[in-house]
């Protein structure tokens, strides 16, 4: 007895959207259905031919791997067939009724943007694992019917994109899957898609290096044996001497491009290739195919995406490069071959002497694999140092932001890394500049390298820790990306030059301190005293120049942006209080010290040293304990009427 049972079931919501928006698609390459449900085939085969590495049974005499195709021009049904690994029940319910939860939100967003443009974007069906589904661009109804490898009981699951699919028992008995489409009647002008010339072109261009046989029956004239043929009285035909026969006919090459020479291959077929491997629709930015010979022998075929993937920065993202042995599928997302910094990167690694039977913890430590990602980041990072200007900016505005977690964490290509890091500066808005060209651009007399962390590049390039390093003409960079809090602790100088937080330590020694301490030392022990749960002390300032106050911090405190990382992250960093340093310069300080002197206990004097802590919290773009009360006192002091206590 089955322990499946036949039920309807409704998509999940996205699903829904999804197919709703596909059906409805004025996406005009309807070809790629193929190409996606082909690479599903081959993934199938891929996971049974690795099970067969350490469970020979499992094959059962089917070890023949194919992936068949079966027009039928009468019927007007296209099946695709493959002897893969199959699935069970819980499989295709999570496989083709749901969406992976953690692609659900930017899929919305995609989704969303593409029903305002009334079209279908190619990267919804590639990026979100959906490439099952496009084939409702085509086929008015889908069956899916698959055994999976060590089951019994087959299922079968059929839908007409109307927003629910049915699933029940199958009757295939071979391992594998089948896939049927009831094909929608094709416009004029459209292609039919059970035409085998068109079906062998679409193969050819898109899935040729599939490695796997892709075979479908095939009509084709063959000589009539001799003794078949009429003949007249001269020996000579008489009327026909071929027939119609269908025979199987392989019509993909198998070649696996990452094993053939580089000149012997297009950039049409790297560009298919990538997309067969990666689901992206986008052609790659760049690629490097590398072969290895001598005591360590591989082959790689790698690719630089031309667009971040919407999971870029989630834990559970894969990485992008496939394992193989002797063209064996081991494993994808491999991650032993690639550091997380590069981890977007697509591609194939091909290792003949690698263990079959090696496991992901051991792979880690196992010699060979460790040379070839040595390698490997060798000439990644030499292919983004000779990359033409315009690339580099596009590949760095897409993966800057994780490419600089390798300052922190590959320590042995820190310096090739650091070379590649751009950034936008005081004097450079708009363009990022290497450090390289910063430290060319460096004052005669300038011995540090100056920048400052925050989110907001707006903020940072008209910050007040800043207004003294620009009166001198200094350069500073412009630090905004949450990464770059730990690229500057990992990277404590470039080029000899060490690198300092302008809003950090001492920038210059007072000209006149004793002046300072003589004129305004009492106001400032009195502005510490009111303020002591706030700050640690009161300074007179070298960094302002036009605005009232600032704070700073010790050379190793924590800065205030890592601060706000670490609380958004849920983590408790070490309270540490900051400096309150006051421009002894500014109106307002005079100001100050006239109450001061006036009247030590006016309550104005504590009001207005409250202000200045607060001013100085926003300008970093800090956030106030009370912003209505500060919003209150901001107007009195518009009107031109005393402070409120209240």
């Amino acid at each position: 007895m089955t322990g499946v049972k036949k039920e309807t079931r409704q998509f999940e919501t996205e699903v829904q959207q999804l197919l709703n928006l596909i059906i409805n698609s004025l996406y005009s390459n309807k070809d790629i259905f193929l190409r996606e449900l082909i690479s599903n085939a081959s993934d199938a085969i891929d996971k049974m031919r690795f099970k067969a590495q350490t469970d020979p049974e499992a094959l059962e005499g089917d070890s023949e791997f194919t992936i068949k195709i079966v027009p039928d021009g009468i019927k007007q049904t296209l099946q695709i067939v493959d002897n893969g690994i199959g699935m069970t029940y819980d499989e295709v319910l999570q496989n083709i009724g749901t969406i992976a939860q953690s692609g659900s939100v930017a899929f919305m967003a995609a989704l969303e943007q593409s029903q305002r443009e009334e079209t279908l974007a190619p990267e919804l069906i590639g990026q979100f694992g959906v490439g099952f589904y496009s084939a409702f661009m085509v086929a008015d109804t889908i069956t899916l019917e698959t055994l999976a490898a060590d089951s019994s009981e087959a299922v079968k699951w059929i839908s007409s994109g109307d927003g629910s699919y049915t699933i029940e028992p199958g009757r295939r008995k071979e391992r594998g899957t089948t896939i049927t489409l009831e094909l929608k009647k094709a416009a004029e002008g459209e292609k039919d898609y059970t035409d085998t010339w068109a079906i062998r072109e679409i193969v050819r261009q898109h899935s040729d290096f599939v490695a796997y046989p892709i075979v479908m029956d095939v009509e084709k004239d063959e000589p009539l044996p001799e003794e078949a043929i009429i003949k007249d009285k001269d020996g000579k035909p008489i009327g026909e001497t071929t027939r119609k026969v269908t025979a199987e006919e392989t019509v993909n090459s198998m070649k696996a491009i990452w094993a053939r020479n580089k000149s012997d291959v297009t950039d049409e077929e790297y560009e298919e290739f990538y997309k067969h491997l990666s689901h992206d629709w986008n052609a790659p930015l760049e690629k490097v195919h590398l072969k290895f010979e001598g005591a360590t022998e591989y082959s790689a075929l790698l690719y630089i995406p031309s667009k971040a993937p919407f999971d870029l920065f989630q834990p559970e993202r894969k990485h992008g490069v496939q394992l193989y042995c002797k063209r064996v599928f081991i494993m994808d997302d491999c991650e032993a071959l690639l550091p997380e910094y590069l981890g977007f990167v697509k591609g194939v690694v091909d290792a003949p002497d690698l263990n079959l039977n090696i496991s992901r913890e051991i792979l880690q430590q196992d010699l060979l694999v460790r040379n070839i990602r040595r390698n490997l980041v060798k000439k990644l990072l030499e292919l983004f140092a000779r990359m033409p200007e315009d690339k580099f900016d596009q590949f760095y505005a897409e993966f800057g932001q994780i490419f600089k977690l390798g300052v922190h964490t590959d320590s042995a290509n820190q310096t090739r890394i650091a070379d590649l890091l751009r950034y936008k500066t005081t004097r450079s808005t708009e363009k990022p500049i290497p450090l390289a060209e910063y430290a060319k651009n460096m004052q005669p007399d300038q011995k540090e390298i100056f920048y400052i962390t925050g989110e907001n590049l707006t903020a940072l390039a008209n910050s007040p820790h800043l207004e003294a390093l620009k009166e001198k003409g200094v350069e500073v960079l412009l630090m905004s990306d949450p990464v770059d809090e730990w690229v500057v602790q990992a990277l404590p100088e470039y080029d000899g030059k060490k690198l300092k937080s302008a809003e950090k330590g001492m920038l210059e020694e007072d000209p006149d301190p004793k002046k300072v301490e003589k004129e305004y030392g009492a106001l400032f022990s009195h502005i510490k005293n009111h303020l002591a749960e706030k700050i640690k002390a009161v300074k007179p300032s070298t960094r302002l120049k036009s605005s009232v106050a600032c704070l700073s911090g010790d050379d190793h405190d924590v800065s205030a942006y890592m601060s706000k990382i670490l609380k958004a992250s849920g983590q408790a960093p070490e309270t540490v209080k900051r400096v309150l340093e006051i421009n002894p310069s500014h109106p307002v300080t005079d100001r100050m010290k006239d109450l001061y002197d006036a009247d030590r206990k006016d309550p104005q004097l504590d009001l207005y040293s409250e202000m200045l802590f607060d001013l100085a919290l926003v300008a970093e773009g800090g956030k106030l304990d009370d912003p209505a009360r500060f919003s209150r006192q901001v107007g009195a002091l518009l009107a031109g009427d005393p402070l409120n206590v209240s």
